[in-house]
């Protein structure tokens, strides 16, 4: 690893303290110096992985509240942070890799990034090398989840299917709606291997929405308009796939099996990540012309044709890769396929927040979240002390309570033995609500 400024270490060191990670490589430390400079990179190690808002980064940054502004507009304009309005405060947020800074980079079309080096760059990062991807897709809960084609689900099933479950709904509930290009297929043309379904298709929704339009990195259109989006790509039998979070959901890709990120990382792990939705496909063999359509049109390679005891050759499903997306359904010319509802439901957090604590436990992080201010030795302490007391056995663990007397101390640790289901208490996430812990709202 060659030479690099003290600034992208540390940025990169800040980026590997969220539950996402960013593991450290020469081409990460090249994508960070294209997209931030020095300056930014330095003043971005110190923020808090919580939103903050411009207050927190004068204190932080130790520098004129004007000054704080400039830099801070200046990271939105360029969608490395993104703004909301909260309450009457306008609150930021250092956007994550994915999906967030990476996907952001190649939507905008105002030549601010060279998109051909980028695209180098991330192929590099996500599809060669072999860290980042594996701990991205690799989350027990993971930061995406697919939602089924409504229309293709059988009519028993319909009144079932939850309001969070639908593509239709995150549209009709939405407060801000964006287009923009997509991330994957745009990343494919720069390397030559991108297929013919459109690119400007990537909705965004809600907060994160609102952030892009203000900045000009994806163009805010109406309900009507992403529900023709939406009609179209289904058409076109592309995958909707979103983000893992029942409410305020933040975006949804419209994805192909060749392009796609995280249906390239969804095989190349072994079909092991949980971003399946609540369905699947049923074929009645009955039916079955064997025309291998659903063979051709699935985004995984779910489907393959078998011979029968009779010599027939008839579809079949490996259940281990379905994703429950219902492209096969909506392409069988017999209409052997039906989209039926899953015994085993999915877990699919509240919120961003519970994800993130979720994750955050899973990977570790959990003190990083806690104690996010990075520039105080305390916190410092205080996140190696947390690590460490998490790890104890319950007696010990007792024993610091008593010693501590922290309340937040102790509710923290009330919620790692809920979520750590297997190494602490069992617990059933489906059930569970965090009032404890939720940020309040301004």
């Amino acid at each position: 690893m060659g030479h690099i400024s003290n600034s992208y270490l540390d940025l990169q060191k800040r980026l590997d303290k969220s539950p996402q990670t960013a593991p450290i490589s020469d081409t990460l430390f090249q994508i960070l110096e294209i997209l931030f400079t020095e300056e930014e990179a330095t003043l971005v190690s110190k923020l808090p992985l919580k939103p903050f808002d411009l207050a927190t980064a004068v204190k932080v940054w130790k520098i004129p509240e004007e000054k704080a502004k400039e830099i801070l507009y200046e990271l939105a304009d360029k969608a490395l942070v993104l703004d909301f309005i909260s309450g009457d405060k306008m609150m930021f947020c250092l956007a994550p890799p994915m999906a967030g800074f990476f996907e952001f980079s190649l939507m905008r079309t105002d030549g601010r990034f060279d998109r051909k080096i980028l695209s180098e760059l991330y192929h590099q990062y996500l599809n060669v090398e072999d860290d980042f991807v594996p701990t991205l897709f690799g989350l027990e809960v993971p930061i995406d989840r697919v939602f089924v084609h409504e229309d293709t689900i059988q009519d028993a099933d319909k009144s079932v299917i939850l309001d969070y479950e639908k593509a239709s709904e995150v549209i009709d509930t939405a407060t801000c709606i964006t287009v923009g290009t997509c991330y994957c297929r745009h990343k494919m043309e720069h390397l030559g291997k991108a297929c013919d379904n459109p690119q400007d298709v990537c909705l965004t929704f809600n907060n994160a929405a609102a952030s892009l339009s203000r900045h000009g990195v994806a163009k805010e259109i109406s309900k009507d308009e992403a529900h023709a989006i939406l009609d179209q790509v289904r058409k076109l039998g592309l995958v909707q796939i979103g983000d893992n979070r029942q409410s305020g959901v933040s975006w949804i890709c419209n994805c192909c099996g060749c392009c796609c990120e995280a249906l390239l990382g969804y095989k190349r792990l072994g079909y092991s990540s949980n971003i399946q939705s609540n369905f699947e496909a049923q074929i009645d063999v009955d039916e079955c012309t064997a025309c291998g359509i659903c063979v051709q049109k699935c985004p995984v390679d779910a489907m393959t044709m078998i011979e029968t005891a009779d010599g027939l050759s008839k579809a079949q499903v490996n259940y281990d890769r379905c994703i429950g997306c219902g492209v096969c359904a909506r392409f069988c010319p017999s209409e052997a396929i039906r989209i039926v509802r899953r015994k085993e439901l999915n877990f699919t957090p509240v919120d961003d927040f519970e994800r993130y604590i979720i994750n955050a436990i899973e990977t570790g992080k959990l003190p990083n979240l806690v104690f996010d201010n990075f520039n105080l030795w305390s916190h410092k302490i205080l996140r190696r002390l947390m690590k460490i007391y998490i790890k104890l056995p319950k007696v010990k663990r007792s024993l610091v309570e008593d010693q501590l007397q922290s309340r937040y101390l102790k509710k923290m640790v009330h919620l790692y033995k809920k979520y750590n289901k297997g190494k602490l208490d069992n617990f059933d996430l489906d059930n569970y609500t965090h009032p404890e812990l939720h940020p309040t709202k301004e």
